[in-house]
């Protein structure tokens, strides 16, 4: 009996233990912040450029939020769903991390979102746009700084219908590629458009030829893709290379040429994306965050640094409405909920569900520039399907 008193009073502790990461992080004056990001393989440059951003807004801070100083654990998830949920349980059990930021992969995402809501950690997407996150799956210690796949892809088909009425679409079949041509499709056939087919092949499989090779057999008027990262450059290089883009135009969502404009060589001039940000965005906030990443990392910043910034704007926002105390989570949430960020891309604030309502602009990409043609729409609100918060 003694025996089972001690194991029973064990489990307790540690049953405390594990629920009291943030108190105890509260005691020695710092915020442990979990990265899981992919820092190798074919999205590695995106978890790199979020990463710069967020760090970009502490040390602006003077490397503190609310008072804490900030201490940093990362984690390459690798862009690999199966690994997802093991390497969110280190940060949260073996790093005691009081929020963590992640991810690009959607896949990843979604388990990493499983695993907040079973533990109510605190987790800020700062890209990956699955729907599911701030949809079935939504909580209120979930927040996104990004989009919703459906964001952008809802978007672009708005802007295509009114110029061509057939389309193909090819993406990686995972939920990223998939979503985001669903938007597509739900705005472009509406606008009295035609999807004639829709092509997929594995993640992050970078063999195209077959489906170009379809794709010039079908004669579309247009062709929607979803590609990201290294992957997206040699698509863009394997498009122009095929003959196919002087006649059957290429859309997509920005993701396409953030980043990977030097890498294509101009495969892409001309070419028109739909994104929540774009090069030549008239506001002191973004010039201010251009010339000090510039400065700092000798580059010019991405999307996916806006977010990693925006991401860490967010965070900021909701301790310091508490003064840094972690024990007042509840108001913490609820500043984070109310919050106007004044981000780069724009000033945009957060739906119900906890994703940005933001405007979605047209880009043409110009030799290194993803240069704003104007906006597609303003304000857009995911629709959030599912979300029951």
């Amino acid at each position: 009996m003694k025996e089972q008193t001690r194991t029973w009073r064990g489990r307790l502790a540690l049953g405390a233990l594990l629920l009291s990461g943030p108190a105890l992080a509260a005691e020695d004056g710092k915020l442990k912040v979990g990265f899981m990001l992919p820092y190798s393989g074919t999205y590695a440059g995106l978890g790199h450029a979020i990463t710069n951003g967020f760090k970009q807004h502490v040390d602006e801070l003077g490397g503190k939020i609310a008072g804490r100083t900030v201490e940093y654990v990362s984690v390459d998830d690798e862009s690999d769903p199966a690994k997802a949920t093991e390497n969110a349980g280190k940060l949260i059990k073996r790093d005691r991390v009081d929020v963590m930021v992640g991810t690009v992969h959607s896949g990843v995402a979604m388990a990493m979102a499983k695993v907040a809501r079973d533990t109510n950690t605190l987790l800020i997407v700062p890209n990956a746009g699955a729907d599911e996150v701030t949809g079935a799956m939504c909580a209120p210690n979930i927040f996104r700084t990004s989009f919703s796949n459906w964001q952008p892809g809802y978007a672009m088909g708005l802007h295509v219908a009114k110029k061509h009425k057939t389309a193909v679409t090819l993406t990686w079949k995972y939920a990223a590629g998939q979503q985001m041509v669903d938007g597509f499709k739900e705005s472009f056939e509406k606008g009295g458009g035609k999807v004639l087919k829709e092509m997929t092949l594995p993640f992050p499989n970078t063999e195209f030829q077959p489906y170009l090779t379809e794709i010039a057999s079908l004669k579309p008027e247009a062709v929607y893709v979803f590609f990201a990262g290294a992957g997206a450059a040699k698509f863009a290089k394997d498009y122009a290379a095929a003959g196919l883009k002087s006649g059957i135009p290429l859309y997509a969502p920005g993701f396409l040429t953030d980043g990977t404009l030097e890498a294509m060589g101009g495969a892409v001039d001309g070419v028109l994306t739909a994104l929540h940000y774009a090069d030549g965005l008239d506001n002191a906030k973004d010039k201010a965050f251009r010339t000090r990443y510039a400065v700092t990392y000798k580059m010019q910043p991405d999307v996916y640094a806006v977010q990693g910034y925006d991401a860490a704007q967010l965070l900021a926002t909701g301790l310091g409405a508490v003064k840094g105390d972690l024990g007042k989570r509840a108001d913490m949430i609820k500043a984070m909920e109310n919050a106007r960020i004044d981000s780069p891309r724009g000033s945009f604030s957060l739906s119900k569900a906890h994703n940005p309502v933001q405007d979605i602009y047209l880009r043409k990409a110009e030799g290194r520039d993803n240069k704003l043609v104007e906006t597609i729409v303003k304000g857009l609100n995911d629709p959030a399907r599912g979300c029951k918060m």
